[in-house]
């Protein structure tokens, strides 16, 4: 057991036996004194161990024979790790700064070595580009090489002295001095990839890695700049600039957008693939600036109108997309699309001949201007401000006649019979009449019209849907406020209370000892809120008359002090009629009425006779017999036959006609507007204008007392709602000082005095 211990111990104390570098050995005092445990401890050599005299030279060379294989790409006889050791050990002994300098000679004399094979004249420029990058790599690879073995130079010796650059940079530094920097080298380069990048941009294939890779040299070697970049910049400047040119002349603008297009694409995928990031900012700049900067006003003058006319939404998108890259593109495509619009919606409202369609071709023209403003300018606030300014320009181009005709024809959507659209469309279409309705100025031409419209939906029972006719109340209330729709909702009003009194009127005509056997519906209409209606008088039959008067005496029975006032244009009736055919119902106007019943007493009347009998005016008598005569249902016959109705025609009562429905609603053509009542309702506009002129001039004097002209028209023009010219505003000012509301200053002619 005893000799096993002694054993193990022995074979610790040989492990603590150490073998340094030089191949001395030591043993650890510990080995001396068996049984005891003490620190170790370890000193250096008094002396420092001293190398052969030949050392540092021997060294030298084969690290220079190892240098030698790289360059000429030959195996090397030595071991990678024995010359990575042996930079190691000449460094240890003070040999850097003589390493450093004769690496660098070996380097720089193998570099200057290689300039001759470039100084041959008979290599194509290609062949010029591969032998260039050839070279280049190759003194990449040998660079990293050599690196690689003098790793501990670099890390040590050249780190400590920043003045020295690395192995790397050095490589660097010899290739562009003794390679690049020559003019002949560096002009046939640079040529060489101009050229290669010309025929790639015509459409030719190219190496576009062996670009990459010569262009990646010129940046690594610090001369991209100015020996390539300012060149290639240049080069693409003329190109484009030409191009430019010649293409605006041959090319139809939606081709030259698609080609820009491509052109950017291309130049941003070359930048990608082989050119400096830093090239990417000012070539795309060049290729805007040629093919878009300088031709800014003329693709606009040359195409956007034939692109707004054809709706192409593609390139109109790409229109907006190319010119908001380049400087003023925007603002130029602003100033042309509100330019567009003005000339087009001009054209919509100022054709007479067009009056007919011009509503819905505004409602079009504003849906495809709404559709180029979103989806082809981004939803620019600019271009939809622009849109509105230029609508509201056209559209009050002509005064008074868009918003007459909007009044039309919304009274044609609203009116029963109109069975184009659904509830929800039919709204659809209200709001974007509102749209349109916003831009026009004289809202009170509206308000006439719509009014005289409405009011022949409520008084024939012609509208479509009550809660459409609510609908658009409310959006005009919203429009333009409580005062502008006061007197279209009393007329709603109106209709509403008129029901009510019916309902009295029957629960009265049922008490009274003798009814009539002719139902009757009156409607009262407060003179204020309706259109004013000329009175006429007509010859009614007895019943008729009886039965005015027995409704006249239960009215004012209930309501003293009013007054009632027939309105015989507005009546309407049912009459029962006998033909061959058998019993029919007519729904006629009351002029059609009082002469249909003309028959009952006699077969055949002429025009004079039934114009004598009824009272009816001649214009008005005409256009009734001609619906009762000459329309789809001639419940009358006219001799002679014929369209139009004549002084000496004479008719009788039509018994054969037949009609496949039970109830005939004859046409009641003195419904239709005319020119007279055009007139008319416009006169009465520009008549409430002149009231509404004086009573703002009165309420401003009366607050101011003194007032110059200048400042009463500027007041007058932000209180009135609608366009006046000064020469109006004048008139009326002369009218209020002739009738004393107030006067001239004696000494200041313009100055205005209020008379209280």
């Amino acid at each position: 057991m005893a000799e096993d211990i002694r054993q193990d111990k022995k074979a610790n104390f040989s492990a603590l036996t150490e073998h340094n570098n030089n191949g001395v050995t030591r043993t650890s005092a510990l080995a001396n004194k068996t049984g005891t445990s003490k620190k170790l401890v370890i000193k250096n050599f008094k002396d420092r161990p001293k190398i052969a005299e030949n050392y540092t030279e021997d060294t030298w060379l084969k690290l220079r024979d190892a240098v030698g294989a790289i360059q000429n790409s030959t195996s090397i006889k030595y071991n990678l790790e024995e010359l990575y050791q042996a930079v190691e050990n000449l460094c240890s002994y003070k040999v850097s700064p003589t390493l450093y300098k004769q690496l660098r000679q070996v380097c720089e004399d193998h570099v200057q070595a290689q300039i001759h094979q470039f100084r041959e004249e008979s290599l194509d420029s290609l062949s010029f580009l591969k032998r260039m990058n050839r070279c280049w790599q190759d003194h990449c690879r040998q660079t990293i090489m050599i690196r690689s073995i003098f790793l501990f130079l670099d890390r040590t010796y050249v780190l400590q002295n920043s003045l020295l650059p690395s192995i790397w940079d050095t490589g660097l530094e010899l290739f562009r001095t003794h390679i690049i920097s020559d003019a002949a080298v560096q002009k046939r380069t640079v040529d060489g990839i101009l050229e290669q990048i010309e025929r790639e941009r015509n459409g030719e294939t190219v190496d576009r890695s062996l670009l990459r890779s010569l262009l990646g040299m010129l940046s690594d070697l610090q001369v991209y700049k100015e020996s390539f970049e300012e060149r290639f910049l240049a080069e693409t400047n003329r190109l484009y600039a030409a191009e430019g040119q010649r293409l605006m002349q041959e090319r139809d603008v939606p081709e030259y957008l698609h080609h820009v297009a491509r052109r950017l694409e291309e130049e941003n995928d070359r930048d990608i693939s082989y050119l400096d990031q830093s090239t990417q900012k000012p070539l795309i700049s060049t290729v805007e600036k040629q093919l878009l900067g300088e031709h800014l006003t003329a693709i606009l003058q040359k195409g956007l109108s034939v692109l707004m006319d054809g709706n192409r939404v593609t390139e109109l998108a790409l229109l907006y997309q190319l010119f908001s890259k380049v400087k003023g593109g925007l603002p130029a495509l602003l100033q042309f699309w509100r330019d567009y619009i003005k000339t087009f919606g001009g054209e919509i409202v100022g054709t007479p001949e067009k009056d007919k369609d011009m509503v819905q071709d505004l409602l079009d023209f504003k849906d495809k201007m709404d559709n180029v403003a979103h989806n082809c300018f981004a939803r620019n606030e600019s271009f939809i401000n622009a849109m509105k300014e230029a609508f509201e320009n056209f559209i009050n181009k002509r005064p008074n006649k868009p918003a007459e005709l909007i009044a039309k024809y919304v009274d044609t959507k609203l009116r029963a019979g109109n069975k184009e659209a659904t509830e929800e469309e039919l709204e659809r279409i209200l709001d974007k009449i509102m749209i349109i309705f916003r831009f026009i100025h004289g809202k009170d031409v509206f308000e006439a019209f719509y009014k005289k419209d409405l009011a022949k939906r409520l008084l024939v029972g012609k509208s479509a849907s009550v809660d459409a006719e609510k609908s658009m109340l409310s959006k005009l209330k919203h429009e333009c406020g409580a005062a502008f729709t006061s007197k279209l909702e009393g007329m709603f009003k109106d209709m509403e209370l008129s029901k009510d009194v019916m309902i009295q009127y029957k629960q009265y005509t049922q008490n009274q000892s003798e009814p009539s056997n002719i139902e009757l519906t009156v409607n009262i209409l407060t003179m204020g809120y309706w259109p004013s209606y000329t009175p006429m008088e007509v010859h009614l039959p007895p019943e008729m008359v009886k039965l005015q008067e027995v409704f006249k005496l239960f009215y004012l029975g209930k309501h003293s002090g009013r007054k009632l006032q027939w309105q015989p244009t507005l009546g309407h009736a049912v009459l029962k009629t006998q033909f061959k055919e058998g019993k029919k119902e007519l729904q006629v106007s009351l002029f059609q009425t009082l002469v249909l019943i003309m028959f009952n007493e006699g077969e055949e009347f002429s025009i004079e006779e039934i114009r004598s009998a009824t009272g009816i005016e001649e214009g008005e008598l005409c256009r009734t017999l001609q619906s009762l005569a000459c329309g789809k249902a001639r419940v009358l016959n006219k001799n002679p036959r014929g369209k139009e109705v004549e002084d000496g025609d004479r008719f009788n009562f039509n018994t054969d006609f037949r009609h496949k429905l039970f109830r005939i609603k004859i046409n009641q053509i003195q419904m239709k507007e005319t020119v007279e009542e055009q007139v008319s309702t416009t006169e009465r506009v520009f008549q409430d204008r002149q009231y509404q002129i004086d009573a703002a001039v009165v309420r401003i004097m009366k607050m101011r007392k003194t007032l110059s002209h200048n400042l009463l028209v500027s007041e007058l023009y932000n209180q009135l709602k609608f366009p006046v010219k000064p020469g109006d505003l004048k008139k009326r000012i002369e009218s209020l000082i002739d009738r004393d509301y107030m006067e001239r200053d004696k000494e200041t002619p313009n100055q205005y005095h209020y008379v209280a």
